[in-house]
């Protein structure tokens, strides 16, 4: 029987695209604590079922396939530019393929225009009621209003008219930004990209004997298992050390490691692969909020898939992707690296920013130890000692040297000089992950 965060979830799913969400109304149809409704609602918000607009409330929006990761609903607009609904609510749940700012004649705009684009434009009545016609919403800059008449066509069509108090050229570089932040987020890969989903994992029960894990193991070919008890909650992990010496009717909730590690769906790749190395983990169950089991990720799965990673190009550059592209070996000498430093790599004073010379020091200590065919490196500590100010523009040299590494270790000291003047040094100590 499905508990009653899912039925919320099953309930919000059966709403039709548009619907308006209440935390009070879901307690009263499905009579349960205004607390759980409130948790489901946001747990459908993560999963991209509704959206919240301020001064509207929360709605059904249809969820986003992940190819169209680059494209916004027209409720999320709204959210970025801080503006107001004044037409056509609803049809804030529709995404926009593309957007256009109104700066030419209407003539000219006209042939851009067409259905489910967004028309950026300030005070011009007739642009506005032109593009609600041909199917295109209107977003209002410079905080103007609009004619009655047009905001009747706009909920007569469901096409959403909205004003923002920004000008023209703030708006479309908040909307380009939050595409690019959207591209960004698509590259990380959380657990549920990768893991093995709960219809072809292999798990035993609680009150299974002993003889089932053998049936699985010959199956399988595995040797750890998760446990499930009731409404299959994960209860425990199993592995053959487990097993050692035990009669094969021996219940396995008897031999089994109680409270192991879990992870959900939404839980990233590099916490899981730190986690994994630290603790020493080779398989974890993948469970939801209430604790069942979804799937399991194994360490296989997480060093496959940080190696696909870095074969993969980036879309949407963050510091760490400008720091790893802009950072080169220096020429006859393998373990000295060198970066300029670009305008994206500054603070507001238009030198070095602290958290780049963090970036800097891990990524030339990273490439130091695939040099010595150690792995990758998870950071598990680092201390930094930024000395002098570094110039927009400045060439900077990145000397790392091992001062400790075993299987699973290594403890880094680096310098970083700028015109041969030490400007910088730091001591990196991490968790090996072998290649």
């Amino acid at each position: 029987m499905a508990t009653k965060h899912e039925q919320i979830l099953q309930h919000i799913m059966a709403l039709g695209v548009g619907n308006k969400i209440s935390v009070r109304q879901i307690a009263k149809d499905l009579n349960v604590s205004e607390g759980t409704a409130y948790r489901a609602i946001k747990e459908a918000e993560n999963q991209g079922l509704v959206s919240t607009i301020e001064r509207v409330g929360t709605i059904r929006i249809e969820r986003k396939r992940k190819e169209n990761f680059e494209r916004l609903t027209f409720a999320e607009v709204i959210n970025i530019v801080d503006g107001q609904v004044l037409g056509g609510k609803e049809g804030l749940h529709k995404t926009l393929n593309k957007f256009l700012i109104g700066a030419m004649q209407l003539e000219a705009m006209m042939r851009y225009t067409e259905a489910d684009s967004l028309l950026i434009v300030g005070n011009r009545v007739k642009a506005h009621e032109l593009a609600i016609k041909a199917g295109a919403s209107v977003l209002i800059t410079g905080g103007f209003d609009t004619a009655d008449h047009i905001k009747a066509l706009a909920d007569e069509k469901q096409i959403p008219i909205m004003s923002t108090s920004y000008d023209t050229f703030t708006v479309a570089s908040m909307i380009n930004r939050a595409i690019y932040d959207q591209l960004i987020k698509k590259e990380i890969v959380f657990v549920e990209d990768i893991s093995t989903p709960l219809e072809q994992s292999f798990y035993l029960n609680t009150k299974d004997p002993l003889q089932r894990w053998y049936e699985l193991n010959e199956l399988s070919e595995h040797s750890r298992f998760p446990v499930v008890g009731e409404k299959n909650r994960v209860a425990g992990m199993v592995t053959s050390r487990d097993i050692i010496g035990k009669s094969p009717d021996t219940l396995i909730e008897k031999v089994m490691t109680k409270n192991p590690t879990v992870v959900q769906a939404k839980t990233s790749l590099a916490y899981v692969a730190h986690m994994m190395v630290w603790e020493g983990i080779e398989l974890v169950p993948v469970v939801n909020q209430s604790h069942e089991l979804r799937g399991i990720i194994s360490r296989q799965d997480v060093l496959k898939a940080l190696q696909q990673i870095q074969r993969q190009p980036q879309i949407g550059d963050t510091i760490d992707d400008i720091v790893s592209s802009t950072i080169s070996t220096v020429e006859g000498e393998e373990s000295v690296f060198q970066a300029e430093v670009t305008p994206q790599m500054t603070n507001q004073l238009g030198t070095l920013s602290n958290g780049v010379f963090t970036s800097l020091i891990t990524e030339a200590s990273s490439r130091l130890l695939l040099q010595a065919k150690r792995g990758e490196l998870v950071v598990e500590n680092i201390t930094v000692y930024f000395l002098k100010p570094v110039q927009i523009d400045s060439k900077v040299m990145i000397k790392p040297r091992l001062v400790d590494v075993g299987r699973i270790y290594a403890k880094i000291d680096v310098e970083v000089y700028n015109d041969q003047q030490l400007i910088g040094k730091g001591l990196l100590m991490a968790q090996l992950i072998d290649r």
